[in-house]
């Protein structure tokens, strides 16, 4: 089965275009519909050339705490030689369109939609877009929370294509999962993932829960709670909870409706400064 992958267009809204959307932003959550996603909000990095990204979520005091998650897209002949300035942040790209070479540790991968890496965090790599047409990719960003006897992961390079989706029990395959990362791995400290629902699937209860999400949408539409709102959600919003925020899902169109989640993992939360 191909798969399908939103990826954003840039430009800008006419000037006859009505300003009300369905952006938001609240103590628990935010919805960053893909309208928002204009050339005008675009950011340029340090050594990546004939590149621009949208900065989704990053963190902030009071709210996301743990990640970043980027949208990149790499023109012609574009990329970096040095995309990583924290030594400690681990990255995990997902290929939505077109094609580059990453390069770990100075083995190239030919990276097309639907490719998915994970990079540890102090390892080299390099992007460089030679296909003659742009490259976007999604790349999320997290410092790596080593723990005393347990081996960081290694990299490696993957696909949804080649990553089998695991149906959620009960669900008579209404409701999946595809996990690049083994859930029992404890060397890892986040998991992004590709979650789908058929038409008419549903997350029938209010999850509420202590790992904070970023989730874009990859294909269809649904209706999503989050906290005590239900929103409507399309390919390419993005949604942003905080911790503890109730979510759920009902998938109200007539194709699969997929997203790319990212949720902290497999360690215990930080209890802040001692007390004297």
């Amino acid at each position: 089965m191909s798969k399908r992958y939103y990826s954003p267009n840039g430009g800008l809204p006419s000037q006859t275009a009505m300003m009300t959307d369905r952006a938001v932003f609240k103590d628990a959550y935010a919805l960053i519909p893909r309208g928002v996603m204009s050339d005008i909000v675009t950011s340029n990095l340090p050594f990546w050339n004939n590149t621009r990204a949208w900065i989704l979520a990053r963190p902030m005091s009071g709210f996301a705490e743990t990640f970043a998650q980027y949208i990149v897209e790499v023109g012609e002949q574009g990329g970096s030689s040095a995309p990583e300035p924290d030594l400690g942040a681990q990255a995990v790209l997902f290929v939505t369109d077109g094609s580059f070479t990453l390069f770990i540790n100075e083995q190239p991968h030919n990276m097309v939609a639907g490719n998915y890496a994970y990079i540890p965090a102090g390892t080299p790599w390099q992007v460089h877009n030679a296909s003659g047409t742009k490259a976007t990719f999604h790349w999320i960003r997290k410092n790596y929370e080593a723990v005393e006897g347990i081996a960081p992961p290694e990299a490696f390079v993957t696909s949804d294509t080649d990553t089998p989706a695991i149906e959620m029990p009960d669900t008579n395959g209404a409701w999946a999962t595809t996990r690049f990362v083994d859930p029992s791995d404890m060397r890892h400290d986040m998991h992004v993932n590709i979650v789908t629902f058929q038409p008419g699937g549903i997350i029938p209860f209010a999850e509420t829960h202590v790992m904070e999400h970023g989730l874009y949408v990859l294909e269809g539409k649904a209706v999503y709670r989050l906290n005590d709102d239900w929103v409507e959600v399309e390919a390419g919003d993005f949604m942003w909870l905080r911790a503890f925020c109730p979510q759920g899902c009902y998938a109200a169109g007539p194709a699969p409706f997929r997203y790319l989640l990212y949720k902290d993992v497999n360690r215990h939360p930080k209890l802040g400064p001692l007390v004297k």
